[in-house]
């Protein structure tokens, strides 16, 4: 991910390969959340880092209701920051996608159930599969009373349930802005189904969607 984009993908195979067992990412579905407020506006929007965005992104974007993901940076105090800045780990940000959704189709619930079971690891800190850094944290960033009160109920009800063997460190922080990655990443996925880092880390979540969640797939 940090790499030349001209070079990426002979080079991705071998930061893929480098990476232990014990800091693959691997999808598996975790129960729905017990609190769920519903909202019956026409949209809502909502932002999730989970590492690197192309995956994360590319998630979102096949579950039905969701009408937009997009790729960018979000939880720094720089302002316009860009790839180069953020991938210093320096500006604070966060790889981030914007999900923008119908919530009469979809619920924020829902979202985060996805996002648990497909799009992160969330016990891994400051890090997702072979990409290191607080850049690729996981951390939600709810934009509303209800999403802060929702998220915070499912990370104490999936860590009440152990649900996974380590403990959860997805963060929940402030929404303080979002800016929008550059043209290159977004859709990275859809136009480089074939890269050795997109076929290693991303189709495998792609996959995982359709197979646990296939009421909410989206062709």
């Amino acid at each position: 991910m940090r790499l030349a984009l001209a070079a990426v993908g002979l080079c991705a195979v071998a930061t893929v390969m480098a990476y232990s067992e014990s800091q693959a990412e691997s999808p598996v579905r975790v129960p729905a959340p017990a609190l769920v407020i519903a909202n019956k506006a026409p949209t809502e929007t909502a932002y999730f880092a989970g590492g690197c965005f192309w995956g994360v992104e590319a998630v979102f974007d096949r579950v039905k209701g969701v009408r937009m993901a997009q790729s960018g940076y979000a939880g720094g105090a720089l302002k316009n920051p860009d790839y180069e800045a953020v991938s210093t780990g320096a500006t604070g940000h966060a790889e981030t996608v914007k999900v923008v959704f119908d919530p009469r189709q979809v619920s924020y619930a829902t979202l985060m159930q996805i996002y648990f079971s497909v799009a992160t690891d969330p016990t891994q800190l400051n890090r997702q599969g072979p990409d290191t850094g607080t850049q690729y944290r996981g951390a939600m960033f709810p934009t509303s009373p209800a999403q802060a009160q929702q998220a915070r109920a499912y990370i104490a009800q999936l860590t009440k349930a152990r649900t996974y063997p380590r403990r959860i460190v997805t963060r929940i922080e402030p929404f303080n802005g979002f800016t929008v990655a550059e043209a290159y990443h977004q859709d990275y996925l859809v136009r480089h189904p074939a890269q050795p880092y997109i076929v290693i880390n991303d189709q495998p979540k792609v996959a995982a969607l359709k197979r646990y969640f296939p009421q909410y797939w989206k062709a």
